[in-house]
This record gives structure tokens, C-alpha cells and sequence, in this order.
């Protein structure tokens, strides 16, 4: 029997096979015995090469259309099981339209959400604009471009996700400032909250936890600026008798860098475990922007200056609402979640 009429026996066989079919494993299995790499369409075709030209090119579009039947009649066969199957179980779950419903518990707004809000809304009121930007980010706006080249020692301070294709997910949302520099031009300022990622799970830490970083460019902006601002928004936050110091310290983007502590909420200053005995608590990060950032993105550090700040939301929250754990955070547990209703 040549090919060609192996293959018009083979539709045939496979018309028979189908039909009266309502499994879905027998369709796969037919699926396998006729198109597999073993299958008896691939078996008929192995002699295809002792054809001529014309011959290949007849047999070849017969295979084709064979195939694109089989693999119809398949589908049409799947979406008839699917609809028998849908149809049976609506004869059996029949729906009781009399009976009362079910009385689902409102929940209330996550303090998260919550906290998260009320920064921007402080922000905002300061003349801050909201930017946003992607979650998986390029090694240079993460690192790069804010002063942290590569095998610098502050890349090991931050343990990244990375991705397969050489991105990573976000340590920060510094990557936010960066893409706003570069589109926009001076003078401007801009707060960034989003999710960040960095490989941390402990009862003060999590993978992935929410951020909000703080940037204002303009000509003649000072650390005194940055100051004044960082007082409204700790006082708008924590109330206006909150104690605040600022000490030195350091990060790759910003010179000179300051941390900024709080009076611990808890013990009010005389001591605790929260605060480590100190009576402070550390809040965030600052400081005035590097002149090799401003180069990295085309604003010239002689003519302008700038300060950037960063602080995570999820320590506020914790902090304002006396929660000692932050994978509480995380479990949607609805006991959890109703001890805030009426905060927003």
C-alpha cells in the first residue's frame, strides 16, 4: 500500500476511533497513538523520501490535513466531555434560591495599607508628587547608577533576588528615583512606595516588605531642608512631642548619610525590649545626594543638589500599632485584621 493510501486509511481509522468517545485519557491516548513521535502518521511517512518532488509535496499537505482534522476532532470531542461533565453537575448541585446567605464577617483596612496611605497623603500635602515603577528592575538602576558598582562591598549588604535573565527583583525603590531623574528635570520632588524584595524572613523581617523613598532636586537644597521636612512628617506620624535625633552614617547614594531615631513609642524613652534599652527607635535612612548619582543620570552637581530619604512601612505600622511580629502581616488572619477596624 503506498503512502498515500496509508494515510486515507489512517482518517478513516481515526473517524471510527473518535467517535462514541467520552474520556478524557482515551483522547490523549488516541492523540499520542496517531501524532506522537512514534505515532502511525509519523510511521507512514518514513518512506517519504523515496518520493519525487511532486509526490513529498502532495503526501506532505495530506499529512497536514489529516493532522489539523485529528487535532479538531479532538477538540470539538474535549469541549463535548467538558459540556456533558458541566451538565451533570448541575443536575446535582441544584441551587437552593429560598435559603438564607451566608453572613460573611466585613474585614477592615490592613495597617499596612493603612500606614501606607496616610505617608503619601503627608507627602503629598508637602508638594510631593507619587511616582511608580517596575518591581523587576535592571542591576543598574538598582545598583549601578546609585553609586554601587560592581563587587562593591554594599551589594553584599543586601541579599538579591535575581532572576534567570540577569534582572533582579528590587532591594529598594531608589530604582524609582533614577527613572525620574532621568525623565525629568530639576526642580522636582518625589516620594516612591512599593514593594521590595531581599532575602530576610525572621520575626523583624520579611522577603518582600513595602517602602516609600523620598527625592527633592533643586538649585540650592540643603540638609536643613531635608531636616525640616523629615521633623513635619515624624510629627505628623508619631504626634508633635516625638523625640528625634539624627546621627551620622553611611550609604553609597547619599553624602553625607544620617539615620534618624525616634523616642521609642512603647517605654517612652526609659527603656525597653523593643528599643534594646536605648529609648530610641531607628526609623530611616537620609542624606544628600551623591554628586556621581547626579552625574549617572545627566543633572549637573554643580548647579543643583538634593536629598533622598527611605523608610519601610511596615516598621511604622508595627511601631504605631504595638505589633511585635511582622509575619503578622502577612497571614490574612481575619482575628488579626478586625483589631484595626475603624483606624483608617
Amino acid at each position: 500500500m503506498d503512502i498515500k493510501a496509508q494515510l486515507l486509511q489512517l482518517k478513516e481509522e481515526i473517524k471510527k476511533e473518535v467517535q462514541g468517545i467520552f474520556d478524557e485519557k482515551v483522547l490523549n491516548e488516541i492523540k499520542v497513538k496517531y501524532l506522537g513521535k512514534k505515532g502511525l502518521i509519523t510511521s507512514a511517512l518514513k518512506s517519504l523520501g523515496s518520493l519525487s518532488p511532486e509526490e513529498r509535496k502532495e503526501v506532505g499537505q495530506l499529512a497536514n490535513s489529516i493532522k489539523e482534522f485529528l487535532e479538531e476532532t479532538l477538540k470539538a470531542k474535549q469541549e463535548e466531555i467538558e459540556k456533558k461533565k458541566l451538565e451533570e453537575i448541575l443536575r446535582k448541585e441544584r441551587l437552593d434560591i429560598s435559603l438564607p446567605a451566608e453572613w460573611f464577617e466585613p474585614s477592615a483596612s490592613h495597617p499596612v495599607l493603612t500606614t501606607l496611605k496616610e505617608i503619601t497623603e503627608i507627602f503629598k500635602s508637602m508638594g510631593f508628587t507619587v511616582e511608580s515603577g517596575p518591581e523587576v528592575e535592571y542591576e543598574d538602576y538598582n545598583f549601578t547608577m546609585l553609586n554601587i558598582p560592581e563587587h562593591h562591598p554594599a551589594r553584599d549588604m543586601q541579599d538579591t533576588f535575581y532572576t534567570s535573565n540577569g534582572m533582579l527583583l528590587r532591594t529598594h525603590t531608589s530604582p524609582v528615583q533614577i527613572r525620574s531623574m532621568l525623565k525629568k528635570k530639576p526642580p522636582f520632588a518625589i516620594v516612591a512606595p512599593g514593594r521590595v524584595y531581599r532575602k530576610d524572613m525572621d520575626p523583624t523581617h520579611s522577603p518582600m516588605f513595602h517602602q516609600i523613598e523620598g527625592l527633592m532636586v533643586d538649585k540650592n537644597v540643603s540638609f536643613k531642608d531635608l531636616k525640616g521636612i523629615l521633623k513635619i512628617f515624624l510629627e505628623n506620624i508619631f504626634g508633635n512631642n516625638i523625640p528625634i535625633r539624627f546621627r551620622p552614617s553611611y550609604f553609597p547614594f547619599t553624602e553625607p548619610s544620617a539615620e534618624v531615631d525616634v523616642g521609642c513609642t512603647v517605654c517612652k524613652g526609659k527603656g525597653c525590649r523593643v528599643c534594646k534599652n536605648t529609648g530610641w527607635l531607628e526609623i530611616l535612612g537620609c542624606g544628600m545626594v551623591d554628586p556621581n548619582v547626579f552625574k549617572a543620570v545627566g543633572i549637573d552637581p554643580e548647579e543643583y543638589t538634593g536629598f533622598a530619604f527611605g523608610l519601610g512601612i511596615e516598621r511604622i505600622a508595627m511601631l504605631r500599632y504595638q505589633i511585635t511580629d511582622i509575619r503578622l502581616l502577612f497571614t490574612n488572619d481575619l482575628r488579626f485584621n478586625l483589631q484595626f477596624r475603624g483606624i483608617e
